[in-house]
């Protein structure tokens, strides 16, 4: 499977760890292989900085036992991309791509986040790209796991890096995945019911069918984030408005009611926008419409979601 190039280490394995790091170049990735709150991945171009992770997970200093396993891996370059398959088992169906935006901020900057917008189909790239992973990446992973004696079944999620030396895997999710989830099903022109009841019985059958319009969908985050803990309880306000806008859906994350049965925060990413659109742009200028109508204080959201599509 294409991928970038790693090693895991144990505990005591401190210098071969170290010496593993200067072999690579540019920029690291060292990840604990544990459970690490979201924050067991350091991302750096200083090898300084990479060697001190590494003896702080290998050490036990920073997470404890679950970072005394650690992976190192060269850092990759390019946009990312997401391409969806329906698995029975045995086969897999591609169903589509969606490009996420993970940073908090416009231009890609500010920490990483569980998505602040996505957008489908993803107009540079071809549907041969797509075909390669199916082949290169998702068959075989199927493959192999079902020589383990696990027939997965459901959706798996591919996050692919288009480096300069083709498509690399970054990692899968047995999932669909959110923000992408809310701007591929709705393209879905055929019935999702039947594909998902034909992948859980072990037997895909029917062509998943794309709808030619565009998706768009706008994170409206809580103030103070990333990261926790975020502010809570404020009143929504123009959700109605929104949602009354042509093709326009909006999807609740982190709201509750208060004691009037008002809409409030109570969550990161509160709210997800979406509109469809006969293409990329138009779908985007509905979805930033609907986005602009809704209020609250410290409400923030990128503007740039879906701005490469459009270049």
């Amino acid at each position: 499977m294409p991928t970038a190039r790693h090693a895991a280490f144990t505990a005591g394995d401190e210098e071969r760890a170290l010496a593993f790091l200067d072999t690579l170049g540019g920029l690291y990735v060292v990840k604990t292989d544990g459970l690490a709150a979201g924050k067991g991945v350091i991302v750096t171009e200083s090898v300084a900085e990479a060697r001190e992770a590494v003896r702080a997970y290998l050490s036990g200093d920073a997470f404890g036992d679950a970072g005394r396993t650690c992976v190192i891996e060269e850092g990759l370059t390019g946009p990312e991309l997401s391409v969806f398959a329906l698995c029975d088992g045995r086969d897999a169906a591609a169903m589509g791509a969606a490009q996420d935006h993970k940073r908090a901020f416009d231009g890609d900057e500010g920490p990483n986040t569980g998505g602040m917008g996505a957008y489908s189909p993803v107009p540079f790239v071809p549907g041969a790209l797509v075909d390669d992973v199916m082949e290169r990446a998702v068959r075989p992973t199927l493959a192999e796991l079902a020589r383990r004696g696990a027939e997965y079944r459901g959706v798996l999620y591919c996050g692919l890096m288009l480096t300069p030396d083709g498509p690399k895997v970054l990692e899968y999710n047995v999932r669909f995945g959110d923000p992408e989830c809310q701007v591929l099903v709705p393209r879905i022109a055929s019935d999702l019911f039947v594909h998902l009841h034909e992948a859980a019985a072990g037997r895909i059958a029917t062509p998943v069918t794309l709808a030619g319009r565009a998706c768009v969908g706008v994170v409206l985050a809580a103030e103070g984030y990333p990261p926790a803990p975020v502010r809570k309880g404020d009143v929504i306000e123009g959700l109605d408005a929104a949602g009354a806008l042509p093709g326009v859906a909006v999807f609740h994350a982190g709201t509750t009611t208060d004691e009037r049965a008002r809409v409030v925060t109570n969550g990161g990413r509160v709210l997800t926008v979406t509109a469809i659109g006969d293409g990329v742009a138009a779908a985007r200028a509905r979805a930033y419409a609907a986005a602009g109508a809704i209020s609250w204080p410290g409400v923030h959201y990128r503007r740039d979601i879906a701005a490469q599509a459009l270049t």
